[in-house]
């Protein structure tokens, strides 16, 4: 049989794979509620200041979109030859400033080709597993190392030796600039502290020649 016979088939037997209410609605509600879960890992993961619902909301519809997709393309030979070269000439422009968020929306596509593909216990299993490992992964590297914050002294030019050995008792830092001028000097550094090495900071302001010390939490 030739390529184009397998065309012509797929054509006149529209559907042809075991393609049925049921599994319509039993794919959809999986990839539904796998992208809930997904949702409820990323927001208890989330380390930024303000949560996206709108980015939340569209993983949810990612995940069911993909999975009616591959739905469509299993179904139908000329449908998915069709439908590649259709989804070839869609651009997304959408940008995403944090890494991670692009690592989820490809979660939820993968849970919605799964979904879409039938694979009911294997998506369910995979997720969750998937789930729990990146929950843990996420609670160990917070609880280990600490919040990233910048920190910046202002002191005068005679208390640049007692800032110098205090920065030395600090946990592990990077100087990451350093402004001198006649009357002052502004140092700021990176570095990694935990709730309870707050105190350290607050030492600084008793150096004699320290205008100010702050530091801020940044990703």
């Amino acid at each position: 049989m030739s390529f184009s016979d397998i065309i012509k088939n797929s054509v006149i037997s529209e559907f042809s794979g075991e393609f049925s209410f049921t599994k319509v609605v039993i794919s959809i509600l999986l990839a539904f509620v796998i992208a809930l879960f997904i949702i409820f890992i990323y927001k208890a993961t989330f380390r930024g200041v303000v949560f996206n619902k709108g980015f939340a909301l569209s993983l949810v519809l990612l995940s069911v979109v993909t999975a009616a997709i591959i739905m469509t393309v299993t179904a139908n030979l000329a449908l998915s030859l069709g439908m590649v070269g259709a989804l070839s000439i869609v651009r997304f422009r959408t940008a995403v400033k944090d890494p991670v968020d692009t690592v989820f929306m490809f979660w939820a596509v993968g849970a919605g080709i799964m979904a879409g593909a039938g694979m009911m216990f294997w998506a369910l299993f995979a997720n969750v597993l998937m789930g729990i490992l990146y929950l843990a992964l996420s609670f160990f590297s917070k609880k280990g190392t600490g919040a990233q914050y910048l920190l910046t002294v202002r002191y005068s030019p005679e208390a640049a030796q007692d800032v110098k050995q205090k920065m030395k008792a600090l946990p592990k830092h990077r100087i990451k600039a350093k402004v001198t001028a006649k009357q002052s000097v502004e140092l700021s550094a990176e570095i990694r502290l935990r709730n309870k090495d707050m105190d350290i900071i607050d030492s600084l302001h008793e150096i004699p020649g320290v205008f100010d010390a702050s530091v801020i939490e940044f990703q």
